[in-house]
């Protein structure tokens, strides 16, 4: 059965779209904002942010330049204060000087408690580390706490909302590279895949004297090498220093085995990356049966 569309509503309170959004969507009681540090003092007085719910602070790391995510709950205090004044918190806390961004999920009807919060706390920070796109700057996961079947039920549909409103809001946190990976068994091989492109790559290194082979999955956002492809260690003169950098920064094994999905926007990056120097990725990536790139572009 094809999915069904969604009406989202995006309010640009600042009528700027980097400035704060507040992200509505039609059937669903959670109530969404995107808040830039900077403007989190802007925020005093509203009533949704005075509520119980669940944030994440985005920002990237200084050291690794990669990016960087926290997840938190915060309960409605006796005197009043919910949301923002944890948001505030953080902002005062030097150890949480990373963060540039803050996305905000509550209710409309401040129907979470400490029950409902800790379990969407939990499933978030979980769902964040199985798709590793962020480095998950949490210490520890909290507990699922001891809730009914009907809430279960009743909380996983807000996750499903939620799911969609994080990417409409520019974060991809709970969304793996590829849904699937070819050769390293996770638990996100039990996830449907997407429809994308299963691609091969199957060479003898100039340098090494080994025979390379990687797996890549086309997707709507680029061309992701697969962990558990083969990478040749060895980079050639002629490699981009953009490539370059990405090999360096990426996991991979003494033995040239790549441990984590890797994406790239085009496909000549991705078999450069794989095989150390420049490559035509249009004709070396091919499909089971033995089509390039290049063959599929001109049917």
């Amino acid at each position: 059965m094809d999915a069904r569309g969604k009406s989202i509503n995006l309010f640009l309170m600042d009528g700027d779209p980097s400035g704060r959004i507040k992200c509505t969507l039609a059937n669903w009681t959670g109530v969404a904002y995107k808040i830039p540090r900077t403007e989190l003092e802007k925020c005093k007085g509203r009533d949704d942010l005075s509520k119980s719910g669940v944030y994440f602070l985005f920002g990237i790391s200084d050291q690794t330049g990669k990016d960087v995510v926290y997840v938190g709950q915060a309960g409605v205090r006796k005197n009043g204060e919910g949301i923002l004044y944890r948001l505030q918190e953080h902002k005062r806390n030097p150890d949480k000087d990373y963060w540039t961004e803050a996305i905000v999920f509550t209710t409309s009807n401040n129907s979470f408690g400490h029950t409902e919060i800790s379990y969407l706390e939990n499933r978030f920070i979980s769902m964040a580390i199985i798709s590793k796109r962020y480095l998950i700057k949490n210490g520890n996961e909290p507990t699922f706490g001891s809730i009914t079947e009907e809430k279960e039920s009743e909380l996983e549909e807000f996750i499903d909302y939620a799911k969609i409103v994080m990417g409409i809001l520019g974060h991809k946190v709970f969304e793996p590279l590829a849904k699937i990976t070819h050769y390293v068994e996770s638990s996100i091989n039990n996830v449907p895949d997407s429809g994308g492109l299963l691609l091969h790559m199957k060479c003898k290194s100039r340098k090494s004297g080994q025979t390379i082979e990687a797996d890549c999955k086309q997707t709507v956002e680029g061309f992701v090498v697969l962990a558990g492809s083969h990478i040749e260690l060895n980079d050639s003169d002629s490699i981009p220093p953009g490539i370059k950098e990405a090999r360096q920064k990426a996991k991979i094994d003494e033995t040239g085995v790549l441990q984590e999905d890797v994406l790239f926007k085009s496909p000549s990056y991705a078999a450069a990356f794989v095989v150390g120097r420049y490559a035509n990725g249009l004709t070396d990536w091919k499909t089971d049966d033995g089509k390039t790139l290049k063959d599929i572009d001109n049917e």
